[in-house]
């Protein structure tokens, strides 16, 4: 099985009703764009990448992960970043903090510091550490969320209608950086929207679902 995210024959069902069926392959870089009204099973799918497929909903077929199955994998084994519309930066954290969470456990905290104020540089936010995240604007809450899952090193990337709450030309700004730095990091994303300028934004195919 090649590196990338593969979606094999992957068929959603509720109450024995089809949902989605999904059979393809994302290659490191690549952006699959899935598209379709509300309801229609766009999430539904994301969650069965992740593992959190609502007790209510059965799925087939298997998600492979740079040649691992990783179907029956539990959440925190997947190595899957996910962005959602919502920031959700933990309030009681600092935004350096909210990043080093991150972080995969090991290194001294001046190692873990570095690493973090290196992330918030690349991403316009020097001297960001100490701040708390109620002061930010929405395309600042959105790069930190971006840097914290990019911390984590993961294998494939998930857009859950990832830039529907920013405005026209944050939402423009944030979709390049996301999608540069997938491509600069060769990771497979897979995104959900109802909008089409994220879509040709991306690039890649389009699946629509409904």
């Amino acid at each position: 099985m090649p590196k990338g995210l593969t979606l094999d024959q992957v068929v959603i069902t509720k109450n024995g009703a089809p949902l989605v069926a999904l059979d393809r392959h994302i290659a490191p870089g690549e952006v699959l764009t899935v598209m379709g009204p509300s309801g229609v099973g766009k999430s539904t799918l994301l969650s069965v990448v992740t593992g959190t497929l609502a007790s209510d909903f059965r799925a087939t077929g298997r998600v492979v992960l740079d040649g691992q199955d990783i179907t029956h994998l539990p959440p925190h084994q997947r190595m899957v970043g996910i962005l959602f519309q919502d920031d959700l930066l933990f309030p009681h954290l600092s935004v350096g903090a909210n990043l080093a969470f991150g972080l995969r456990t090991g290194g001294t905290r001046t190692d873990r510091r570095a690493k973090v104020e290196a992330a918030l540089s690349e991403v316009g936010l020097d001297g960001f550490f100490d701040r708390d995240p109620a002061t930010l604007s929405g395309g600042q809450k959105a790069r930190v969320a971006l840097m914290r899952m990019l911390l984590s090193n993961p294998c494939a990337l998930l857009l859950d209608e990832a830039f529907s709450r920013l405005d026209t030309a944050r939402r423009a700004q944030t979709r390049s950086l996301v999608f540069d730095r997938a491509r600069a990091l060769d990771l497979p994303v897979l995104m959900v929207t109802h909008d089409a300028e994220d879509a040709a934004a991306a690039g890649g195919e389009i699946v629509t679902l409904g």
